[in-house]
Order: C-alpha cells, then sequence, then structure tokens
C-alpha cells in the first residue's frame, strides 16, 4: 500500500491524502486549501491525479478544510462513494452549499473588478449544484460499524471527540496474503468536552497517520476556563458594554452558546440578550439537535431531563441580513456570536467594525486564529486593523480563552497515542505548521522508540 500526501502536510489547510492499494486508488478527505491567493486557486482548482480515477473517498469530519474539495471532485469526474458518519452527512450538506455561495460570490465580485479593467470573467471553484451532487455522493456509517468499501480495504469510524460526527478512520487491509491495521486520527478532540464524548481508544494499530495542530504545545488550563468567561462577561456588562464573540459556525458556536447557558442557570451572569448571527450557525445548531447519539452522558442527561442545551428565553438565532443590521442600533448591554472565528469572512467583520472601536466593549476569541488572519491581527494588539479596506482603531477589550479548543494538545496526544494498541510500526505526522508537526515527532520518537516516524512533505509517497 502507498499514500501519497498532498494536502495538511506541514500545515494545517487542504487535508488530501491518496492511498493505492490492491490496484485500487481511495481518497482520504478533500479539503480546500487556504493560504496566499494564487496558490489557494491553483491547488484547489488542480488535483495532482484523475478525479475520475478515484474508486472510493472517506471523510473524517465536515469542517471545509477537510471536505470543502469534493464538490470540485465530483464536478471533475469522481463518481464514487464518499463514507462518513451520519452526522458528519448533515454537516456537510449545510457547509458546502454555504461554501459553493462564497465561491459564486466571491467569482462575481473578481468577476466585476476585471471587467472594469477590460478582462473577460472568471469561474466560480464550483457552484451549489455541484455541491448537491457531491452530497449525493455520500454514504452515512455509524459509529463502530465495518464496511468493505473496496476490495481487500474495511473501514470502521471510531469517535474522535472533536466535532458533531468527526471520526478516527480505520482500515483494515488485507493484501498479498498479509493483513493490517492503518489508523488515520482525523482531527483529535481534547476529551472532556462539554458535549461530545472522549476520543475513543482504538486496539491493534500497525501503521498511524496523526494530526500534529498543538504537537508542540499546551493549552490553558480548561478547569477555569467557564469561571473566566463568566469574569469577562460580567466585567463587561458592569461597564454596559457589549461582549462580541468571533466562533466558527459547526463545534465552537455550540459549545459556548451551551457554555452561557450553564452560567445563566447557576446566576454566575445574568439573562442578558444573546444573538447568534451567523446562517451557517443556525443551520448547524439544527444539525446537532438532531444527533443526540454524539452527545456525552451529561448533556445527553440535560437534553432529556432538563431543557434544550442550545436555546433560552434570552436566546435569538438570527438567519435574516435585515435583523442582522438591527443589531447595529443595540444601546443596551448584549453578548453577540458570530462567525468567521478568524474574522476573515462573515457578518462578525460588521460587527467588529462597528464595537471594536467603544472601550466599554470586550472582543473575546474562544478558537484558534491561523496567522495574517483579522483574528490573528486583534489578537497580537495590532492598532488599528483594517476592517473592508478601512483603518479601525481597536480600544475595545480584547480577551483569548483557547481552553475551549477542540484539538487535542501536546499532552493530550500523547495520551491519545499511549492509549492505541498495536505495534505502531510506522507513523506519519500530518496537519501541523512544519515547527509544530516537527516538534511532536520528536516527541513520537521518544514514546515510541521502535517506530519509523516521518513528517512528509507535500506529494511526498510512503509505502507501507
Amino acid at each position: 500500500m502507498h499514500v501519497q500526501f498532498i494536502g495538511a502536510t506541514r500545515t494545517t489547510t487542504g487535508s488530501m491524502y491518496l492511498i493505492q492499494v490492491n490496484g485500487q486508488k481511495i481518497l482520504l478527505e478533500c479539503g480546500l486549501y487556504q493560504g496566499r491567493r494564487d496558490e489557494t486557486i491553483e491547488r484547489n482548482r488542480t488535483f495532482p491525479f484523475d478525479p475520475s480515477e478515484i474508486d472510493a473517498a472517506v471523510l473524517s469530519h465536515a469542517h471545509i478544510d477537510h471536505c470543502g474539495n469534493f464538490p470540485n471532485l465530483c464536478r471533475q469526474g469522481f463518481q464514487g462513494n464518499i463514507y462518513c458518519t451520519f452526522a458528519t452527512r448533515d454537516l456537510a450538506a449545510i457547509m458546502l452549499a454555504d461554501s459553493a455561495h462564497i465561491q459564486q460570490y466571491d467569482a462575481e465580485y473578481v468577476s466585476r473588478k476585471r471587467a472594469k479593467k477590460g478582462q473577460g470573467p472568471v469561474e466560480p471553484l464550483y457552484t451549489a449544484k455541484d455541491a448537491e451532487q457531491a452530497v449525493s455522493q455520500f454514504v452515512a456509517i455509524n459509529y463502530d460499524r465495518s464496511m468493505m468499501i473496496a476490495k481487500g480495504v474495511k473501514v470502521t469510524f471510531k469517535d474522535a471527540g472533536h466535532i458533531l460526527g468527526s471520526a478516527q478512520v480505520v482500515l483494515d487491509v488485507e493484501e498479498n496474503g498479509r493483513r493490517f491495521r492503518y489508523l488515520f486520527s482525523g482531527d483529535v478532540g481534547r476529551g472532556g468536552h462539554e458535549i461530545l464524548r472522549d476520543p475513543q481508544a482504538v486496539d491493534g494499530v500497525d501503521f498511524l497517520q496523526i494530526e500534529s495542530t498543538y504537537g508542540g504545545r499546551d493549552h490553558s488550563d480548561r478547569v477555569h476556563a467557564k469561571e473566566e468567561v463568566g469574569k469577562l462577561v460580567n466585567d463587561t456588562l458592569n461597564q454596559k458594554g457589549k461582549v462580541i464573540i468571533p466562533a466558527f459556525s459547526v463545534g465552537r458556536t455550540q459549545l459556548i452558546v451551551y457554555t452561557l447557558h450553564q452560567l445563566t442557570l447557576n446566576g454566575t451572569i445574568p439573562k442578558i440578550p444573546i444573538f447568534v448571527d451567523s446562517p451557517l450557525s443556525v443551520n448547524a445548531t439544527e444539525v446537532f439537535r438532531l444527533h443526540p447519539e454524539c452527545y456525552n452522558e451529561k448533556i445527553y442527561r440535560f437534553l432529556h431531563d432538563e431543557a434544550n442545551p442550545f436555546g433560552m428565553e434570552n436566546l435569538t438565532y438570527i438567519r435574516h441580513v435585515e435583523h442582522s443590521k438591527k443589531l447595529n442600533e443595540l444601546r443596551e448591554p448584549a453578548i453577540i456570536i458570530s462567525a468567521s472565528g478568524m474574522c476573515e469572512a462573515g457578518r462578525i467583520r460588521h460587527h467588529l467594525k462597528n464595537n471594536i472601536g467603544n472601550a466599554r466593549n470586550l472582543v473575546l476569541f474562544v478558537g484558534y486564529c491561523a496567522q495574517n488572519t483579522l483574528g490573528s491581527k486583534i489578537c497580537n494588539n495590532m492598532n488599528p486593523v483594517n476592517i473592508f479596506g478601512e483603518p479601525v482603531e481597536v480600544r475595545a477589550k480584547v480577551a483569548r480563552v483557547d481552553a475551549f479548543s477542540g484539538h487535542a494538545d501536546r499532552q493530550e496526544l500523547i495520551q491519545y497515542v499511549k492509549n492505541l494498541t498495536g505495534r505502531l510500526a510506522k507513523v506519519t505526522v500530518v496537519h501541523g505548521e512544519e515547527e509544530q508537526s516537527l516538534q511532536f515527532s520528536q516527541t513520537l520518537k521518544e514514546i515510541l522508540p521502535g517506530a519509523s516516524v516521518t513528517v512528509p512533505e507535500r506529494l511526498e509517497t510512503i509505502e507501507f
């Protein structure tokens, strides 16, 4: 068996790996790459293989850097099944529809600028119709249920505890009279999540492909994270200010809503207006309600015995842009949660522009912000920052609570590996910035002295 490492190698974006076994080709992940504009366009449009030759595809979870280029793959000739969990299928359906809308909007914007220069229009990477076609090729499987997906290849999904429906991908392979187990970790959750179950331990692993987003660093203590949020919110409300929370639509928004629900129920914060202003977040929350099979025991009991964990009297979900604009007229204290988490797109930029200049307000980051994004610049105290091409003075307080991260940190990844059983003869480290991946590979060499540990370069092929 050979694996070509196409994306999310020495970076955290554009996950994609091509497996060749028993004369067949299986694509593991098909994510959108995000980087410098010209490189991004080229890498997302062009595959280093013929999509029509792919026999099957497997998806670990619905984040766009893992599933976002499937519509383009199908558009270019892939006709096989895309295997994933039920919750991943439902989340990916709304994520890909939203992504298609963004692709078309961006193409129209660029085409208008080109027209002023007498240049021709550009085509979107894919359309809503392409997204619908990709979703029609999804085949959903429950956790712990095995299915043959190709000759000699059986897939089983194990809970990864990262986002709703996220999975570790277990491939049991029979090739040339030998059998082995290949484990792709997907994105590994931290465990002890307020909503999701802990990552499952996998037995009998021969070869491991593992993420390393935080392979070289540890998160802050989660024990006091909820209390820290409560204090930050109360300090802002005492100044009659607003709390603006940039949050990813899938996973982080639902977690922060649940956290605020708990803080309100126990009287830590007052019952003030809370708004979730993101159509994608609203749709994603509806999907969360449909999949209690992914919940841990604590929230499962809360759902059945007490209340909807994602709904309360003072919480309003906003879909329509007209209602979003009315938030600009708010004069009373409130909490506004909006996407995107890195402040690169979506309605959050409007809320920042309208509120970041007021010293009474708080901008609270609860997730990872990649280098050079607007969120990163705000977190790193750049002042002023450009929003919609105009400099905006930052006077609001800026805080960050990284304990809500959906990715395991260094110590948690070490524990994840220690929980695995099997010979672990060869390990490849992916999905991390180069420094994080290289640091974690050194850690793995120390805790797995008998294993061959490598950090693949882009397009490198490794034999298993």
